[in-house]
């Protein structure tokens, strides 16, 4: 029956800890209703039986509650008056503004095709020398950064977000606590950078479900920017663990086969659907996205960054550093695999015989270590590598240290004319002779 062109339903025929199923004709997949006041979604239609996900969970609704069809997708306005507000999983304003005007479009679409991509070839700066020295981001490129729950990642990110080269900033927050939702809100606008800064939030007191919603929103939003207006957009998502954990949530009340670590078996296309929409585009924007995956135990084979790392183009690690007490951006597991399309073109010509050999060298100090560890004497080299190392994660690889790309060089070059002699660093003579700090 219709009622205000919205079809509604009163009889409910199957109730599972998420779901609910009715009899119901011209629905269609992804489509919005409300079952008992709560905002449910179409996920599967055989025939005329269309089961509906509730974001709230199904307690207390009983078999004759009204079920009615919204007839659309989840949606999001987009315009530039969305820049520098905070909106919850739906896109709604959580920070007391008014509700943004614009033109309304699907979340959740098709990523780009192919043909209408280029070539990564712009440098994006985050002003965090850890990884703009060893591990160069590119526009248009999608890292996730593996860290474990106790570390600092939600304070790298809002970092990144000031200090990145990008015209837009779009964050995505999933099953955060509302002390770091006040944390980043507090840091963006006592930095005074929230008009270019747009967040979509998902706090624990928000049904976990709700996070499905998230980088669907942040997405749209970005190709809005990056499309429509040929702006350079930086979307951080954080955390996709817990977007993954929402996953296995639903799938599990669906009484659906789980499979590796208890995910789904779509696991890997539900992660790609979402790191798929980073791309450079032709006309100039571009979509790059950083997205944090928090490992239990550090287990890096667990099945959210085990396909993760199928998807991405590398991945960034962080650890705390005993030598000098501080997090640092590891540089023997982290990897951007495009770094070579800007260091050296749109960096500085030394970049990358700079990296390579403080990477050796820092690799020199590891097995000085364990040299030191097993009771071995340890050689002149050796107590100088050890000094480097220490140097190099305090000045360069620790997470609080800002430095933009040609002041990373000069330091490292500082810190090599400290501890070696121009012949141990396996340099170009003439890269040498250029730069060597005297």
């Amino acid at each position: 029956m219709a009622k205000a062109f919205q079809k509604i339903y009163t009889k409910i025929t199957q109730i599972t800890k998420a779901t609910c199923s009715v009899k119901a004709t011209d629905v269609g997949y992804d489509e919005l209703a409300t079952v008992d006041g709560r905002l449910a979604q179409v996920v599967k239609i055989i025939n005329d039986e269309v089961t509906l996900q509730i974001f709230e969970g199904t307690e207390g609704i009983p078999t004759n509650a009204e079920v009615i069809f919204l007839g659309k997708a989840p949606s999001l306005k987009v315009s530039d008056q969305l820049s520098g507000r905070f909106f919850n999983a739906y896109g709604d304003p959580i920070d007391g503004g008014p509700i943004p005007e614009g033109e309304e479009r699907q979340i959740g679409g098709p990523s780009v095709n192919p043909v209408r991509r280029k070539q990564p070839s712009e440098l994006i700066a985050t002003g965090i020398s850890g990884i703009d020295l060893n591990n160069t981001l590119v526009s248009g490129q999608k890292i996730p950064f593996f860290a474990d729950p106790d570390q600092p990642f939600n304070q790298v990110m809002a970092t990144v977000a000031l200090r990145a080269k990008a015209d837009k900033i779009i964050l995505g927050g999933m099953g955060m606590t509302n002390d770091d939702y006040l944390y980043y809100k507090n840091v963006f606008s006592n930095a005074g950078a929230l008009d270019r800064i747009i967040s979509f939030m998902n706090t624990t007191e928000n049904p976990a479900v709700e996070r499905l919603l998230v980088p669907d929103m942040a997405l749209t939003a970005a190709e809005y920017f990056a499309v429509d207006k040929n702006e350079q957009v930086l979307v951080l998502l954080s955390d996709m663990t817990s977007y993954a954990d929402a996953l296995s949530i639903v799938s599990n009340r669906m009484d659906q086969i789980p499979s590796k670590d208890s995910m789904p078996g779509s696991l890997y296309s539900d992660l790609a659907k979402i790191y798929e929409k980073a791309a450079q585009f032709p006309n100039g924007g571009s979509i790059t996205i950083i997205a944090v995956t928090t490992l239990s135990g550090g287990d890096i084979t667990h099945a959210v960054p085990d396909n993760t790392g199928y998807i991405t183009e590398g991945q960034l690690f962080l650890r705390q550093d005993s030598s000098v007490g501080k997090v640092i951006v590891d540089p023997f597991r982290s990897l951007s695999r495009l770094k070579q399309l800007v260091q050296g073109k749109k960096t500085r010509e030394d970049h990358p015989q700079v990296m390579n050999a403080a990477v050796r060298l820092y690799a020199d100090a590891a097995n000085a270590k364990t040299k030191l560890e097993n009771g071995f004497d340890l050689t002149d080299y050796d107590q100088r590598a050890l000094s480097f190392a220490k140097d190099y994660s305090e000045y360069l690889l620790a997470i609080d240290v800002n430095l933009d790309t040609e002041e990373m060089l000069d330091t490292t070059w500082v810190l090599l004319s400290k501890h070696f002699k121009p012949e141990e660093v396996n340099m170009k003579r003439e890269t040498v002779d250029k730069y060597w700090k005297n």
